[in-house]
């Protein structure tokens, strides 16, 4: 049984697509291991990589092409410093040189020696082989997949059998939500505390706390900064920021100076009911404008989704309860990770095999889950809201107008984040006993539906808005 952490759902990155983005950016270095580990890295004289597919055609507008640059120069996306990613870009773009791992000078045009396949390989859409010429002229190829989240696999490991002792075993394992549900009556306890105890089996109490610390300073940050950014966002399409004139109406004259002192200064605020879902969608509009210009997000689960889950928790700081704390936070985020992992094991997180459901969708069913165990709701009406939410995103298709992860992208993170808190709010209402769809059902469902989606609509913009609206319309 696949033990997937908390840690692996919440990843710090950069956007704006966990996986054409974050994913081929951790290809190259995992490229680069392979190499030191067959020691034949210093023996690299050149570099091509092949990109298929939905890698292919949404990679230009995904950055694609600069994450596995970044990857390949050894930059690592959780620390890398942002605003020097273009001086970057422009450098190796210039000069036809680059510092393979920060190590070893090669000469590289990314205009050529990066290529864009159209067509897709069986084993997923999003594939990558990376091609090295030797010193003494072999040339060794390696193929990657990105299958969402920040995710790489290598296709011979799926489809090896694998060994048990290769795994580790949480203490209460999990396939389905009914596995959640039987370890939380058996044993009294809430969904929060017994992913907690699973995640002690991999780290101590400080590092969990450390990891959850770091990924809400992330996500604090990210919501920060894109209400307080002017301008227009990267891409050719003209989208103009719009958490910032947002931010400007309803923060009035409260004053700040960090992001800990902007809660306190909302908190502050008098918000009127109709302001409510303003502040929402501000907060997850901000955090998608960050990804969609290369800032650094949280993977939540992935990058085209990263505003639901900070937007509903945000929510639950400033108006629910303003007494919230980092406890708050360590609750909800292990219960958000904890449906998202359910999502990937019975369907995908990658909107290349699943479509926008498989993104927004599943972010909304995280966060709806969380935020109800936040509001005292039980295990059962937890998963209920979880239900809820993935149902009504059900067959929600991927076509970003330009491959660019702007339209209708950022807009849905507003969505899904209102869909979250509304799914709560029945949830809360209702006996979940009397449930009419199990969390599993809408999962097996969700899997189905992605496999019957047309494959235009699934990250290709080969279908929906992206033929209808074009980047001269804009």
């Amino acid at each position: 049984m696949e033990c997937i952490s908390v840690f692996d759902m919440l990843k710090i990155g950069v956007g704006p697509s966990s996986s054409h983005t974050l994913g081929p950016w951790r290809a190259g270095g995992r490229w680069i291991e392979e190499l030191k580990e067959a020691t034949i890295f210093e023996s690299v004289t050149s570099i091509t990589v092949d990109l298929f597919g939905s890698l292919s055609l949404t990679g230009k507008g995904h950055a694609t092409d600069i994450a596995v640059i970044l990857g390949l120069c050894g930059y690592d996306p959780t620390t890398i410093n942002v605003s020097t990613i273009d001086s970057i870009i422009d450098t190796i773009t210039a000069s036809k040189v680059l510092l393979f791992n920060n190590e070893l000078q090669i000469t590289f045009d990314p205009q050529t020696h990066i290529v864009f396949n159209k067509n897709f390989k069986e084993f997923h859409p999003n594939g990558m082989t990376f091609h090295g010429t030797l010193k003494n002229g072999e040339v060794i190829s390696s193929s990657f997949y990105s299958i969402g989240g920040g995710f790489v696999v290598k296709e011979e490991r799926k489809r090896k059998e694998k060994k048990l002792e290769e795994f580790h075993k949480f203490p209460m394992p999990i396939q389905k939500a009914t596995d959640l549900l039987a370890y939380c009556s058996a044993k009294n306890k809430k969904i929060s505390q017994i992913v907690l105890e699973n995640e002690l089996s991999l780290k101590d109490a400080s590092q969990i706390d450390t990891g959850i610390a770091q990924v809400w300073q992330v996500m604090l940050e990210s919501m920060y900064t894109g209400c307080h950014t002017e301008g227009t966002l990267p891409g050719g399409l003209n989208v103009r920021r719009r958490a910032y004139d947002t931010h400007k109406k309803l923060i009035g004259n409260q004053t700040y100076t960090s992001p800990q002192e902007w809660i306190e200064a909302i908190r502050n605020t008098e918000v009127k009911f109709r302001q409510i879902l303003k502040w929402v969608s501000c907060f997850a509009l901000a955090v998608n404008e960050v990804n969609a210009s290369l800032g650094r997000v949280v993977t939540a689960p992935t990058n085209g989704s990263a505003g639901v889950i900070p937007a509903v928790m945000m929510y639950y700081m400033v108006i629910e309860n303003h007494d919230a704390n980092f406890d708050d936070v360590k609750q909800f985020m292990l219960v958000a990770g904890e449906i998202g992992s359910l999502f990937k094991k019975g369907a995908t997180i990658s909107a290349a095999m699943g479509g926008c459901q498989a993104e927004i969708g599943v972010s909304s069913a995280m966060a709806a889950g969380a935020l109800t165990e936040l509001m005292g709701g039980t295990p059962e009406q937890v998963l209920m809201a979880s239900e809820i939410a993935m149902e009504h995103h059900l067959g929600l298709t991927c076509d970003p107008i330009g491959g660019l992860v702007q339209i209708p992208c950022i807009e849905r993170n507003a969505m899904g984040a209102i869909k979250a808190i509304n799914a709560c709010e029945m949830a809360l209402d209702t006996d979940a006993a009397n449930a009419k769809v199990p969390l599993d059902k809408v999962i097996e469902t969700m899997w189905e539906t992605a496999q019957d989606m047309h494959t235009k609509y699934k990250e290709t913009s080969e279908g929906g808005l992206a033929i209808k609206v074009s980047l001269s319309d804009c």
